[in-house]
């Protein structure tokens, strides 16, 4: 299972980060990623990284949201710097992984609330 945390409420300009455990039993994770979803909209892609730490981001965050990994503790993280309130959305993190028995399927976290006030 993924296990979110660090959400919270914080003003225009600050910063947060958020991070997601893997647990259980795991063969092996390929990518993972995080997801949000602001009220009335879809689920969008914040940003995505490899197994060999290749990341993308969405537009709307290039510059100010950093995703990265740690392998060892099957974790990913989000920092996120010089947030707006259209950052405002419950945060999901995602993961491509291969448990000790079973086939390669994506996990999804429970979500993680952030809420940027102006």
């Amino acid at each position: 299972q993924l296990q979110a945390s660090g959400g919270g409420l914080v003003q225009a300009g600050g910063s947060l980060r958020l991070s997601c455990a893997a647990s259980g039993s795991i063969f092996s994770i390929n990518s993972m990623g995080w997801y949000r979803q602001a009220p009335g909209k879809q689920r969008e892609l914040v940003a995505h990284i490899t197994s060999g730490s290749s990341t993308n981001y969405a537009d709307s965050v290039k510059h100010r949201f950093t995703i990265s990994r740690d392998n060892a503790k099957n974790t990913v993280y989000l920092q996120m710097n010089s947030l707006k309130p259209e950052d405002t959305a419950v945060y999901y993190c995602n993961a491509y992984l291969v448990p000790i028995q079973g086939v390669l399927r994506a996990y999804w976290g429970q979500g993680t609330l952030v809420t940027v006030s102006s």
